[in-house]
């Protein structure tokens, strides 16, 4: 195990894991007007390779929440860990009938 590309596979196990326990403990906390567990309503619908189209719950989700926040995370390095797909992720607004706000 002391070949660099071990350890950059311990270093993305490590903070993979990181992100799931971060999660794990806020899963209620409000985040950009919802919680996460409410935006993972939506998991089916933006998980590759065959996402399932928004169900109502996830649309209802999706018009709740704070979409100028949630596009902060357009560029976001961790949101894939989570099996996340942020194209399939900012389609669900015009899927659900709703807009994207204009900075994103």
């Amino acid at each position: 195990m002391g070949s660099k590309s071990s350890w950059s596979m311990v270093a993305l196990a490590i903070m993979a894991l990181s992100v799931v326990a971060m999660l794990d403990g806020c899963m209620a906390q409000s985040f950009c007007n919802t919680s996460l567990a409410e935006l993972f309503k939506c998991k089916p619908a933006v998980t590759p390779p065959n996402p399932s189209p928004p169900t109502p719950e996830c649309c209802a989700v999706v018009a709740k929440a704070d979409l100028k926040c949630l596009c902060g995370l357009k560029n976001s390095p961790l949101v894939p860990t989570l099996g996340i797909d942020l194209n399939l992720a900012f389609q669900l607004p015009a899927k659900c009938n709703l807009s994207l706000p204009p900075q994103c």
